[in-house]
């Protein structure tokens, strides 16, 4: 049985002696902290921790991997639950077109946007799909991801949104990460159905569930319900077959009007709501009397120059925001959570206990993870990375240009 010890460490961030499944709006602004400590993981599991004044002895430990952490701090792995990894290629001239004055919805009119992804998706083998995803994964776990959503929806066909969906299983067995699967299909109408949005919708609920279901493809169903994507009721109906195949609700909504979305995604108890960059009071009201999970990416709106969520208002509101990068190649090519985290305390004046509690315990809960991951507890999964030397938890947000992580652990293994 491996067993590693991480000793000397100068702080242990979230940790918790009893689990919580999510941490509300108001108690977002303490942070569980220990102060020279120590923690001890057999195979893939937190077994301990504690004060290095009181470490216990360690002599009956054999195969005994030990790690000083003198002047370093141990995170739990961020928990990124929106993320559209898996796509073909990317979108950077459209980044010109936005320097030139194109708004994001202009881009899209041109066929670019989604339908630019799908154009170039449709043409890429599965094995392709998956090597250039693998660098993606891997480059976000050296940022400290541990556990991630990826979503389809670059496919919007049958065959390429169920090849997406194909790809995600086997990333799922190559890599560490602990990864959930999103069926986006409702991510735009392809150029094939621009006169018959309803023959699309069919084909979501009649020919791509039934696949997805009978092959175990995803955990949950998605929806862009935004003006000129999906409309509010065609987002209700595709909810409901989803439902009706086992798939989970959750939805892209508000990101650039505010039509009913979430009031939709309520009714059907979504697990979290994503975007929100625009919000009424009537939405917040409808979120307070749900258990549904606002889910706020900072990065989209700095990339698109677009408004930042409302993150003190919905902590005013005492909700559970979590943060997220909607990792994708044309509005967020970045999976950097330890930038959201800047942009979430930049920008949308979240504290550095905040945006953590955001990325960590609410971004678990958004994948339903609370459970294994998003916090340092006896029987989680040894999910977590010791940064380099820093003076403390802050200047992880402050000093947002640099990488400030040395080292990552995944499945109580180091990653190299």
């Amino acid at each position: 049985m491996k067993k590693l010890l991480i000793k000397n460490i100068k702080e242990l961030i979230q940790v918790e002696d009893v689990p919580r499944n999510r941490v509300l709006g108001l108690d977002m602004k303490n942070l569980a902290t220990l102060k020279n400590a120590w923690l001890a993981i057999e195979d893939n599991i937190i077994v301990a921790f504690g004060s290095m004044d009181e470490m216990p002895g360690i002599t009956d430990w054999t195969n005994l991997e030990v790690v000083d952490a003198e002047g370093k701090m141990v995170f739990p792995s961020w928990c990124d639950s929106h993320t559209h990894i898996v796509f073909a290629g990317t979108r950077e001239t459209e980044f010109v077109d936005r320097i030139n004055g194109l708004s994001y919805e202009e881009i899209a009119a041109r066929g670019g946007g989604i339908l630019n992804s799908a154009e170039k998706l449709a043409d890429t083998s599965e094995d392709d799909l998956v090597k250039s995803a693998m660098i993606r994964l891997n480059e976000i776990i050296l940022m400290g991801t541990g556990a991630v959503e990826i979503k389809s929806g670059y496919g919007l066909s049958i065959d390429a949104e169920l090849k997406i969906l194909r790809v995600i299983k086997k990333l799922k067995q190559l890599s560490p990460l602990t990864i959930k699967a999103n069926f986006l299909g409702a991510h735009a109408i392809p150029k094939a159905f621009k006169e018959n949005r309803t023959g699309y919708i069919d084909q979501i609920i009649n020919e791509m569930l039934p696949v997805i279901e009978k092959e175990g493809l995803a955990e949950y169903i998605d929806t862009f319900c935004e003006t000129n994507y999906f409309t509010p009721e065609e987002t209700d109906r595709i909810l409901t077959a989803g439902a009706k195949h086992g798939l989970k609700p959750k939805i892209h909504v508000n990101q650039f009007t505010a039509i009913g979305g979430i009031q939709v995604g309520v009714k059907h108890k979504a697990i979290s709501v994503d975007h929100l960059e625009v919000m009424r009071d009537e939405d917040i009201e409808t979120l307070k009397k749900s258990n549904t999970i606002p889910t706020l990416l900072p990065s989209c709106s700095f990339f698109l120059s677009i408004p930042f969520g409302p993150a003190k208002d919905l902590m005013a509101a005492n909700l559970p925001v979590a943060l997220a990068t909607d990792y994708n190649p044309g509005s967020t090519p970045s999976g950097n959570m330890n930038f959201v985290i800047s942009l979430a305390c930049i920008k949308m004046k979240m504290t550095p206990e905040q945006a953590i509690n955001a990325a960590t315990i609410n971004g678990a809960a958004a994948m339903e993870l609370s459970n294994t991951h998003g916090s340092i507890a006896i029987g989680k999964t040894a999910n977590l990375f010791i940064t380099k030397q820093i003076s403390g938890y802050s200047f992880i947000p402050y000093s947002f240009g640099a990488n400030h992580i040395d080292t990552v652990i995944l499945n109580g293994k180091v990653q190299s």
